[in-house]
């Protein structure tokens, strides 16, 4: 009797296990299976692209007989010419003449000139090639009398130079918080960038010195990795080296926020008039206007020249982000003034310099029929947070085993399947015991 009874709670328990073991994979199956869908990719906004011919007609036609070359609302070349042959050239070539009173030369002069003057935190100028003009902006923080004094400069060189007042303060987007942190304060990713050897993240020079250690929690648990080779101020640029060497799969795609991203499929040189987008960890997606470039500001921590100046907004910790245009690389926010609610004016650091200056290139997708911008609908975008680059992985085995240890979805499935493993073992062991125990008495009383 005794011994039906051990067999019976065996059985029982070993059924107990085994149900216990099916019930935690049920749960386990209904977490993963409930995962929220993949984020999608793509551009999220069409952009009138720009060409670069314009820019190549001022190349080819020299300073003194241009002034410059935007787009125009179509997204047409425009470009600002001295002279009628100039002009007569221009238009052969397919593009738009204006003809206008000053050149790339004397645009240039006004620029050098306002830069050897004493400087002046919270200004800046740069060329406005619509205009024909090089404008010059002073911050709430300028004093009427470093504004006088920088007015009569401005006078001393011509009336194509335009004085304006602006609200806020021109700063660089650097803030206290997440989702790229170092003790500088919270930056954005930008763009993944290699030297063939090692894999970087291109992002503001300003965001923090050599040596800065970066990580993607405000816990500092989930390091990224170390700045190094930056330039600020004069220009705006740093590295941060991957920890691991590699920024792994999807090394092509910016997050954009609302779990969209975008691959980025090459690199240029932002125009005048150009349609762009922006990410940021802080505000994520804006659109906005490329208003002028080679913009000089004068931050609080000193001066960056050659700029994009545009009329995007942008927030503390956008710092560092994307700008880009269809998939295409421009510049990385470098800082500005206003914010999201009442607009401003951001400066970006080009891209194309910045890879010149570190002697890397841009990861980029590769293209498919020469087309480059299609994503692949399987793609999905992963867990990066807005500006930073978003590695994409499909439900591979890492994936899975993420979600497996994450409590928050499968934590009790996890518990339930560990406790019925255990219940398992240990019936086999006691099992194993009273069979030894039975051995040992039986053979006992034989010799004995």
């Amino acid at each position: 009797m005794r011994h039906a009874r051990r067999r019976v709670v065996r059985r029982v328990t070993r059924l107990a296990a085994v149900g216990g073991l099916l019930l935690g994979g049920a749960m386990v199956t209904n977490a993963v299976a409930s995962e929220p869908p993949a984020p999608s990719i793509g551009v999220p906004f069409t952009a009138p692209p720009a060409t670069g011919e314009g820019t190549d007609l001022v190349s080819r036609l020299g300073n003194s007989r241009t002034a410059g070359s935007w787009v125009d609302k179509a997204g047409r070349p425009v470009v600002a010419v001295t002279d009628d042959k100039a002009a007569a050239e221009v238009k052969r070539a397919g593009a738009q003449a204006k003809m206008v009173e000053h050149s790339m030369s004397d645009l240039k002069s006004a620029a050098a000139t306002l830069r050897s003057a004493p400087r002046v935190s919270g200004t800046s100028w740069a060329m406005d090639y619509k205009s024909n003009q090089v404008v010059v902006r002073g911050d709430s923080t300028v004093s009427s009398s470093d504004w006088s004094r920088m007015t009569k400069v401005a006078e001393g060189i011509g009336s194509f130079v335009r004085m304006e007042r602006s609200e806020g303060t021109f700063t660089t987007r650097v803030n206290g918080a997440q989702p790229i942190l170092s003790t500088a304060g919270r930056c954005s990713a930008g763009f993944n960038v290699t030297d063939g050897e090692s894999d970087f993240i291109l992002t503001a020079g300003h965001c923090g010195p050599d040596g800065s250690v970066w990580f993607a929690d405000d816990r500092g648990r989930d390091q990224v990795g170390t700045s190094l080779k930056g330039s600020f101020p004069g220009d705006d640029y740093s590295l941060v080296k991957y920890d691991g060497g590699r920024a792994g799969k999807g090394a092509d795609v910016v997050a954009v926020g609302d779990g969209k991203g975008v691959r980025i499929t090459g690199v240029a040189d932002a125009e005048v008039g150009q349609k762009i987008f922006r990410s940021g960890s802080t505000s994520g997606l804006r659109e906005g206007e490329v208003t002028a470039l080679n913009a000089t500001v004068n931050y609080p921590e000193g001066t960056v020249t050659g700029l994009i100046e545009t009329n995007v907004c942008a927030e503390p910790g956008d710092s560092g982000g994307p700008m880009f245009a269809d998939g295409v690389a421009l510049g990385v926010t470098s800082g500005g003034s206003g914010d999201c609610r009442a607009g401003g004016t951001t400066f970006f650091q080009p891209v194309t310099k910045a890879l010149t200056e570190l002697g890397v290139k841009l990861i980029v997708a590769k293209s498919s029929g020469g087309t480059g911008a299609a994503p692949a609908p399987s793609a999905s975008q992963g867990a990066a947070s807005p500006g930073s680059s978003a590695p994409i992985t499909g439900t591979d085995v890492s994936t899975l085993l993420s979600r497996l240890t994450d409590p928050r979805n499968v934590g009790p499935g996890m518990l339930v399947i560990g406790g019925s493993l255990v219940a398992l073992v240990a019936t086999r062991w006691i099992r194993a015991e009273q069979d030894r125990k039975a051995y040992r008495q039986y053979y006992s009383a034989t010799w004995g």
